[in-house]
């Protein structure tokens, strides 16, 4: 732990003061920090000013143009209804910021300070006496204690899930909000309370918390919604008195005057609308848009620039999740024998220009990954459940079903009629029959048309062994409401893979989720093995045990089959109009990396000069 200035000690003497609740009997004192680390120590101490990844004096100005798909009908994204819109993140801020250079720490960003004993059994933040709503109203604890239940209560189900650890939470200030914790084991609790979104209470005072809203809310961030057109346009203008300005977690970040998203069908047509310069900046997920859209002129002449950017964050798992609540996915053995059906070979080569890496673990391209057989640390925790458990688990490593590209996967469709057998299924005329004679469906449900193409060859397969499987793309708002209801057979999504698993994994994987509506167990995942793995991420004590319990998860969750693995890529694909500046460091774990570039003026002014004299 990080020894507190004298000026920290100072406010903790005060805190002293404060800090006594009378209902739980004890008083919850400890050294204010600046911020908090799930595991080590800090990398910025108590005086840093900026992040190392920014440059501090960035200019601000200019404005940023995005795409988004689909459309939005409300701004509030705390709950299931309504389809919110891009960017709401902007207008708000969280009690602390994670520093996209480590593995998984915090520093005060609404909280000046954060108190947390040893034993993590409590937190406590003191809100910076600078913090304001957008209207000039202080942040106060009430506001943190409000949203808190807020999103507890009427909010996403995920909330409930999330914070589930918390016993109480008291203001022992009007700026001091102390979360006392039902047990001491959940280790990361501490920190994701501090990645909780405050809401102003006073503004929602009178407004339905539980229904969309289409009224541009209240913030405390760093830009306010300037205009709208609902469903197909939303601008964000940076608040120029923002508060938290000069903070060090914001030093250098969004230097954009004013952030818009522009809507549309699908990203092909978007694709169009980028190249005549409708917008200006895209991260690219298709190796064919990649490969084959942007040779145009005004990237041949060097105004469009088209780059890889790699970096060390964990690919996470995306594929075709099968819903095991369904009866015809019930099986692992079936799941497991669609698994055969899927080409990656074939398909990295002819449709995906060899950009791709093949997905075989749910925290690939990280230290969590499991690798070769158990280690004997995983088999202590994996033994409890053998008897539940697939042996593979224990005596094969895991590795995806691969074939020789050729486009046949003869000896993989042989494997998964194999498998099909053996679960008790056969062939009749044709058609793969079950033991109850009920025949092998299924619809695979997309968001997308670009997903149709490896799609289509994945189901041609299934069909060359009697599988009977159907294909629809539906709309984003269609798709939202049946994937939140768990009301589809099959569907591609990704799983995100933090560098620091802990309580999403609840959300994830654990039986109560399962039933849940509105869960991100999609899969229906319920499993005694896994419900104890998860519990013990959440409360390993360290690096090593963390790493340990989550490998030992990602063998489970594997030989389980929920899903069939895609693939992953260790670079982001970055096409953007040649106007930006960047820092020349880049943050080695983040996903999102656009709050740190600027509008070059000397680069904006070429750039315009150039689109008037085309035209």
């Amino acid at each position: 732990m990080p020894t507190a200035p004298p000026r920290l000690l100072l406010l903790s003497l005060f805190a002293t003061l404060l800090a006594t609740v009378p209902a739980a009997g004890q008083t919850y004192i400890a050294t204010p920090m600046h911020g908090l680390a799930m595991h080590g120590d800090l990398k910025y101490g108590p005086a840093f000013e900026h992040f190392d990844y920014v440059n501090p004096d960035a200019p601000k100005g200019g404005t940023l143009t995005m795409e988004a798909t689909g459309g939005f009908d409300s701004f509030n994204p705390f709950i299931l209804r309504g389809q919110s819109a891009a960017g709401l993140g902007l207008i708000y801020e969280t009690l602390a910021e994670s520093a996209a250079d480590e593995a998984f720490s915090e520093y005060g960003l609404l909280a000046e300070t954060i108190e947390m004993p040893e034993d993590r059994s409590w937190v406590a933040f003191t809100l910076h006496p600078d913090a304001r709503w957008h209207d000039g109203k202080p942040v106060t604890a009430d506001d943190v204690i409000w949203t808190f239940n807020t999103l507890i209560d009427k909010g996403s189900p995920f909330y409930a899930a999330y914070y589930g650890d918390v016993a109480e939470v008291h203001a022992t200030s009007d700026r001091r909000v102390l979360f006392v914790f039902k047990k001491t084991t959940n280790r990361e609790l501490s920190l994701i309370l501090g990645q909780l979104t405050v809401l102003p209470k006073h503004w929602w005072e009178g407004r339905d918390f539980t229904q969309p809203l289409l009224e541009s809310p209240l913030g405390s961030g760093p830009y306010r919604i300037e205009t709208f057109d609902e469903g197909r346009a939303i601008t964000y203008a940076r608040v120029p008195d923002y508060w938290a300005k000069d903070r060090p977690v914001m030093k250098g970040r969004y230097n954009w005057n004013s952030i818009s998203f522009e809507y549309y069908r699908d990203r092909e047509i978007a694709t169009e609308a980028f190249k005549a310069g409708a917008f200006d900046f895209r991260a690219e997920n298709s190796s064919k848009r990649w490969a084959t859209a942007f040779d145009f002129p005004a990237a041949k002449a060097g105004w469009v620039i088209q780059e890889e950017l790699a970096h060390e964050r964990g690919s996470g798992m995306q594929g075709f999740l099968m819903n095991t609540r369904r009866p015809v996915f019930a099986d692992p053995k079936v799941r497991e024998a669609i698994t055969y059906a899927f080409d990656f070979e074939w398909l990295n080569k002819t449709l995906m220009y060899n950009a791709y890496t093949r997905t075989e673990s749910y925290f690939d391209n990280t230290e969590l990954a499991s690798t070769g057989l158990p280690s004997e640390a995983e088999l202590a925790l994996l033994d409890p459940f053998r008897d539940q458990l697939p042996p593979e688990v224990f005596t094969k490593e895991y590795r995806a079903p691969d074939t020789d590209g050729s486009g046949t996967a003869r000896s993989n469709l042989r494997v998964a009629l194999k498998l099909l057998r053996e679960a008790g299924w056969a062939l009749k005329d044709g058609v793969m029959t079950g033991p109850d004679g009920t025949a092998l469906r299924f619809e695979v449900l997309l968001v997308q048309p670009t997903l149709e193409r490896i799609t289509l060859p994945f189901v041609e397969n299934l069909k060359r062994i009697g599988a009977g499987v159907s294909v629809r793309t539906v709309d984003p708002v269609q798709y939202q409401n049946r994937v939140r209801d768990f009301d589809f057979d099959m569907i591609v999504t990704s799983i995100g893979a933090s560098l620091s698993p802990g309580n999403e994994q609840i959300d994830f994987w654990s039986s109560d989720s399962a039933g849940r509506v509105g869960s991100r167990n999609l899969a229906g995942v319920k499993s005694p093995a896994v419900d104890a793995l998860v519990r013990q991420i959440v409360e390993a004590p360290d690096r090593a045990t963390l790493v340990t319990v989550t490998r030992a998860l990602d063998r489970v969750l594997l030989w389980g089959h929920y899903m069939v693995p895609h693939f992953h890529s260790r670079s982001f694909r970055l096409i953007y109009w040649n106007k930006f500046g960047r820092p020349a460091t880049s943050p080695k774990y983040a996903d999102g990396f656009l709050d740190t570039w600027w509008v070059d003026p000397e680069k904006e002014t070429a750039l315009k000069a150039w689109r008037q004299n085309r035209n």
